[in-house]
């Protein structure tokens, strides 16, 4: 069987669907500049960000030792990610460069948090699925499909904390992956029309006639 990577994996709601253009009218014409963030509360990169703040806190409530760095270090991470992913989304409004270096930021968050689980696996003897694995194969199904922070955190309570470690390690990679796509196409939209600065250029231009 041939398995899929995790860079394979396209967001349900790509960033396109996520941004609504707010139209600013005259009477002779109609110029366009501004992209508003919509719902972000929808958008299925932040429900996985949401899933994966909710089972770290979880996991670490139940795995670790209280008031230990690696606790503190594992929250802020997850939490990290959250934000900035929506800081990084509501900024793009007027700088595609801020939200760039949020979600930058986000990324690698849940990068750091990723390397906190494959180290609690390992400094534990615990086994990390492989990639090609069963186990992950069905993970990675189940992860890509459901993104309900609550039912999937219930699921989590009910399993072991070595299965909770190697579940959250396919949702970051597949968050991750998303994130990465994201990111490309922010970066594709500001190569083709530019940013704030030319947008609002472009649009006083049009609204004068020259």
């Amino acid at each position: 069987m041939i398995y899929k990577s995790y860079n394979s994996y396209k967001p349900y709601k790509i960033y396109n669907n996520l941004l609504q253009v707010i139209t600013i009218k005259n009477m002779n014409n109609m110029s366009e500049f501004l992209k508003i963030a919509g719902d972000y509360t929808d958008w299925n990169v932040y429900k996985k960000s949401v899933i994966i703040c909710d089972v770290t806190e979880l996991f670490i409530n139940r795995a670790l030792p209280a008031g230990t760095r690696t606790v503190d270090q594992m929250r802020q991470a997850a939490r990290s990610c959250k934000q900035n992913i929506v800081e990084g989304i509501s900024d793009a409004t007027v700088s595609a460069e801020i939200c760039i270096k949020l979600l930058g930021i986000a990324r690698g968050s849940i990068r750091e948090l990723l390397e906190d689980y494959n180290d609690y696996l390992r400094q534990h003897q615990l086994t990390i699925w492989p990639k090609d694995d069963e186990r992950t194969r069905i993970t990675r199904e189940y992860c890509f499909n459901n993104d309900d922070p609550q039912v999937f955190t219930e699921k989590c309570r009910e399993r072991s904390d070595e299965t909770v470690a190697n579940i959250m390690i396919t949702q970051i990679r597949q968050l991750d992956a998303m994130l990465a796509k994201v990111l490309k196409k922010i970066e594709a939209e500001f190569i083709e029309s530019g940013g704030i600065k030319e947008a609002m250029s472009r649009a006083r231009r049009q609204n004068r006639g020259f």
